[in-house]
């Protein structure tokens, strides 16, 4: 059996035996993933802080800038 005929024999039955890593399966709605729920509600809290705290910053360079600071 040559090299090249095994290689296409090997492929054929791997894609036979191989399952779908992308299946879709529907999330229950029963149990949520808190794990995922609480990346997401923490990464938004963080992002709105981070976006205070700069705000904050513009403001005050803003101030002093246009001598508007006492």
């Amino acid at each position: 059996m040559s090299a090249s005929r095994l290689l296409l024999q090997t492929a054929a039955f791997s894609k036979i035996v191989s399952r779908n890593a992308f299946t879709a399966v529907k999330p229950d709605p029963s149990r949520p993933n808190m794990l995922r729920v609480g990346l997401a509600f923490g990464t938004t809290a963080l992002l709105w802080a981070m976006l205070f705290r700069q705000h904050q910053s513009d403001v005050q360079v803003y101030k002093e800038r246009n001598g508007l600071e006492s």
